[in-house]
Order: structure tokens, then C-alpha cells, then sequence
């Protein structure tokens, strides 16, 4: 398992690459929802996600141990920061996606120097070809979550928490392979065990909670959550286990819910966040995370959306 030496090492890694986002707190926030919010500020980092940490981290790594080429299987905030860190390193990287991938991502990815590849429609048509891409090019496959340098680089965020607030009790995370929260988990349980720590999945998308109720990997499918960054059909192999033994708990959100704390998250700060972030907001919203006098870090995971489809991610 990834532990807190290997999140510090990730740190020492990353740092001269990716911003150390800031803690907002917003009055309004905090009234209608009845608690004391700080929000991680990860929507503001590097290609507008917390995946930069990671990527940065894995490739980084890959590098230095002689690879020539970076592949990875996204259409979205994965594939973006792994273009973007291999283009300032200095080597090629390609990214599969899926025939139908947005537009506008897909611009993002090459903006960056990425390579872009269509391949099916799932990631189980992406992955194997970009692991074979990888073969081909004495290359290196970097996947979006299950992997213990983008663990590592993702619990840096739960370390800067701790720093930024050293008397938080709460950390809500949003989830989607478990990637960012196992990666936070270690960093906390490690460092400060009596910060709880739980995360946030939408009711259509619910495979850790259904995975941690079962007490073994479930995979759902079929998921049309707005909150597409937390769509993973199933945990990972090597985040689950981490979540099996630290997570203080999963709350599930509906659409409606997420769709709500996208507007209001907008209309009161004035600010942009795609709805996987919204999602982690809606638990604090509806009163599904944390109690009135505690001190709440909620991780903002990212603010990459299509404004073109924005308006199918508010109310009706």
C-alpha cells in the first residue's frame, strides 16, 4: 500500500510543477448550509483538476526510468494532465479516446501536445489500446487512478489541508476510481487519525458504496450522473483496499442535488466547478456530510466543463 513517506516523496516530486491551491470560504455557503466550509481549491490548479498531481508524479517517474513515450485512455481530466506534463518533459504522449469524445476535451488534450487516438466507446476498448501503444514505443501505460505514484501524487492535496487547516475535522471527497481519496486517506490517517475523512458518489454511480457495504469490488454500469469524472463502473484494485480500511464513511447524492449546488456554487462565488466538485458540495448542502460546529475541508476536484453543455447541469 501507498503510504504517508511515498505522499511526501509525491510532494517533493510535483512541487515545482503544480500550484498549492488555497482554502476559499464563502459566507453564503456556509449559511445555507449550516457549517463552517473551507473549500479546496483544486478547480483553480493546473489543467483545472487535481489529476496534474498525479500525472506528474507517475510520469515523472516513468521518465527517469528510461521511458520514451507516455500513453494513457481519457477524454477527460487524466488525459489532459498527462499531456501536459509529458509536453514539458519533453516527450511524446498519446491519449485514446473514445469516438465520440467531447470536442472541446479532445482540443484541450492537443493544446497540451497531446496525441490524440479514437478507440471505441468504453475503456474497455481505450485501455488495452493504449497499453499497446505503449509496447509499441518502449513506452509507458499511466492509468487514471489505480496506481501508486498517482495515489501518491494525489494525497499531496490532503497534506496541504492539513497545513492550510491544522484543526479540521472533515474532509469530504468526491469519488470516482479512488484515486484522490485513498490517496487523501493515507496522508490524514497517518498524520492526524482523528480527521474523518468520507466521499461523496452520486446514487446512479454508487460502486464504493455498494463495494464497501459487499466487502469486495462491485461494478455498476450504465451510470448518466452528470458528474461523468465519477462515472468508474468499480474501485480500483489497489485504492480500494485503502478505502476498506480508513474511510469514515460514503453518503450518496442525487442529480438534483448535484444540479443545485452547480447553480448555487455559481450564482454565490462566482466561480466555475464541473460537477464531480459540485457533487462533494451537494453533500454539504443537503445536510448528508458533517455537523453544524465542525470545521469541514471540502476538495473542489476540478472545473474543466463544456459551457456548451452547462445548462444541462443546472436546474430545470
Amino acid at each position: 500500500m501507498v503510504n504517508l513517506r511515498d505522499i511526501e516523496n509525491a510532494r517533493e516530486e510535483i512541487k515545482d510543477v503544480i500550484h498549492q491551491t488555497p482554502l476559499l470560504e464563502s459566507e453564503l455557503l456556509n449559511a445555507q448550509a449550516d457549517r463552517r466550509i473551507f473549500l479546496k481549491a483544486e478547480h483553480l490548479q493546473k489543467t483545472g483538476s487535481f489529476k496534474i498531481r498525479g500525472a506528474v508524479n507517475a510520469v515523472k517517474q516513468a521518465v527517469q526510468k528510461g521511458a520514451k513515450s507516455i500513453t494513457a485512455a481519457s477524454s477527460g481530466n487524466h488525459g489532459q494532465a498527462v499531456a501536459y506534463i509529458a509536453g514539458r518533459l519533453g516527450i511524446p504522449a498519446v491519449i485514446v479516446v473514445p469516438e465520440d469524445a467531447n470536442r472541446a476535451k479532445v482540443a484541450a488534450i492537443e493544446a497540451y501536445g497531446g496525441k490524440v487516438e479514437y478507440c471505441g466507446f468504453t475503456s474497455a476498448d481505450r485501455i488495452p489500446r493504449a497499453k499497446k501503444l505503449a509496447e509499441e514505443n518502449d513506452g509507458v501505460y499511466i492509468p487514471p487512478y489505480d496506481h501508486p505514484y498517482i495515489i501518491a501524487g494525489q494525497g499531496t492535496v490532503g497534506l496541504e489541508i492539513l497545513e492550510q487547516l491544522p484543526d479540521v475535522d472533515l474532509i469530504v471527497v468526491p469519488v470516482g476510481g479512488g484515486g484522490l481519496i485513498s490517496g487523501i486517506l493515507t496522508a490524514v490517517k497517518e498524520s492526524k487519525s482523528n480527521v474523518r475523512v468520507i466521499g461523496v458518489e452520486p446514487e446512479s454511480g454508487n460502486d464504493t458504496f455498494l463495494s464497501l457495504e459487499a466487502g469486495k469490488i462491485m461494478a455498476v454500469s450504465g451510470s448518466q450522473s452528470i458528474a461523468d469524472g465519477l462515472r468508474t463502473s468499480q474501485p480500483g484494485e489497489l485504492t480500494f483496499p485503502i478505502l476498506q480500511k480508513n474511510i469514515d464513511g460514503i453518503v450518496l447524492v442525487t442529480e438534483e442535488e448535484i444540479k443545485f449546488a452547480m447553480q448555487f456554487f455559481i450564482e454565490r462565488t462566482k466561480q466555475l466547478i464541473e460537477p464531480s466538485a459540485a457533487a462533494a458540495v451537494a453533500a454539504v448542502l443537503t445536510g448528508k456530510a458533517g455537523e453544524p460546529n465542525e470545521k469541514i475541508a471540502v476538495v473542489l476536484s476540478g472545473g474543466n466543463i463544456d459551457l456548451p453543455a452547462l445548462r444541462t447541469c443546472l436546474p430545470d
